[in-house]
Formats: C-alpha cells, sequence, structure tokens
C-alpha cells in the first residue's frame, strides 16, 4: 500500500513538473536543481554565483528550507529576485511548491532561475521540478565516499561540485579518489572543484552554466 501511494505521489509531481517545464521552455527559463546534504555550502556557492553575474542579469532564485528564511536574506543581498521556500518538515521540495512560488513573477524576466533544495541527498532525487538540470554539491569535509553512499542523486544529476576544497590541508580527503567515486556512479559526470572563502574555481562553474544554457537554448 505504501508503494501505491508513493506512486500516486510522484505521478502527481511529475505531472506538475512536467507543466512547469513546458513554462519554462517558452519563456525560455533555464532551471537548474541544486541538491546537497546540509552544510556542503551550497548557499555560500550561489551567493558567489548572483555576485559574480553582472546585475543587468535576469536571474531569480527559489531557496527550500524546512523552517528558516535565512537562505533568502542571504541570497537577496545580490540584489536579483529571490524568494523563500518554507517546507514546514518536508525534506524536499515539489513542483506544487515551485509552481506556487512563481505565481506572481514574470518569467519573461527571468532567464535563469536557480532552486536550492532542502539539504537532503536523498528525497529530492525522487521529485521532478521541471528544471533542465540537477546539480549535486558535497564538500570535502563529508567523506570522498559519498558518491557511493548516495548514489541515486549522483547518477541522475549533470554536474558534481566539489565544495570546500580550500579545506584540504585541514581534513582526511582524497579529492582523487572522490572524482573516482563519481565517475563510478556516474561515468563521465563533469566535476567541478570550488572553493567559496577562496573564490576557487568559480570560473569553471559559470563556464558550465553558460555553456549548460546555450545547450537548453541555442541561438
Amino acid at each position: 500500500m505504501r508503494v501505491k501511494v508513493e506512486e500516486k505521489v510522484l505521478s502527481k509531481n511529475d505531472e506538475l513538473a512536467s507543466a512547469l517545464r513546458q513554462r519554462f521552455v517558452r519563456h525560455e527559463v533555464f532551471c537548474l536543481n541544486l541538491i546537497s546534504s546540509p552544510g556542503s555550502g551550497k548557499t555560500a556557492l550561489l551567493e558567489r554565483t548572483l555576485e559574480a553575474l553582472p546585475k543587468t542579469a535576469k536571474v531569480a532564485a527559489l531557496t527550500g528550507d524546512v523552517q528558516t528564511e535565512n537562505d533568502a536574506r542571504r541570497l537577496a543581498g545580490a540584489g536579483f529576485p529571490v524568494k523563500q521556500i518554507t517546507t514546514g518538515g518536508t525534506c524536499h521540495l515539489d513542483a506544487s511548491m515551485v509552481g506556487r512560488a512563481l505565481e506572481d513573477w514574470d518569467l519573461d524576466g527571468i532567464d535563469i532561475l536557480f532552486v536550492e533544495n532542502v539539504g537532503n541527498l536523498v528525497c529530492p532525487t525522487s521529485y521532478d521540478l521541471g528544471e533542465h538540470a540537477k546539480i549535486v554539491v558535497f564538500s570535502v569535509a563529508e567523506g570522498e565516499d559519498k558518491p557511493l553512499k548516495y548514489p541515486a542523486i549522483f547518477a541522475v544529476s549533470e554536474l558534481c561540485i566539489i565544495n570546500k576544497v580550500d579545506l584540504l590541508p585541514y581534513v582526511p580527503f582524497d579529492i582523487e579518489r572522490a572524482v573516482a567515486n563519481v565517475h563510478q556512479v556516474h561515468p563521465g559526470m563533469a566535476v567541478v572543484q570550488t572553493s567559496c572563502t577562496k573564490s576557487l574555481g568559480l570560473d569553471a562553474w559559470l563556464a558550465w552554466l553558460e555553456r549548460r544554457r546555450a545547450h537548453a537554448f541555442p541561438k
């Protein structure tokens, strides 16, 4: 019975996600779904990303959290539209939450939409948000076996960001083994190494973002 209920919930979510995807295509909104465990630094990554983009860029962000609006307040400092989705205990965002958050936004005024999911490497994996791509983030403080422990999210993501590489001298983390573990789960997956505090790897991440958007909406 639990399986049937879950299938019904996911089926409804997929239906709503399909409608969102059609809206994104119609308005040429490039949507990315960022997923990680808590503390990986994905909010800091989005901060640095928004700060690096031109102030004239048509960019917006939705950020999910179980209780607080702290992340939205942080991201709003860059001057782009930001909205918090507070789930009230749910461990992931779903398509209905994203759809409601976008109701009063003009999608013609957005070229790139970042969706920062709730900190969790399991639940968000199954929920399509209509995004063009999922991005999985983990930090060197978490251990290089993260891809092997949570293979599903690494298998469905297009890009892996290994964050906080400035801590490598201080933590027992084998970066080569981590990349090998990523590729064991998802052969050929793009991997970018970043440090938000030291501004390392951000150019590579922004270059990937530009290439991927151009692929989604070729001129």
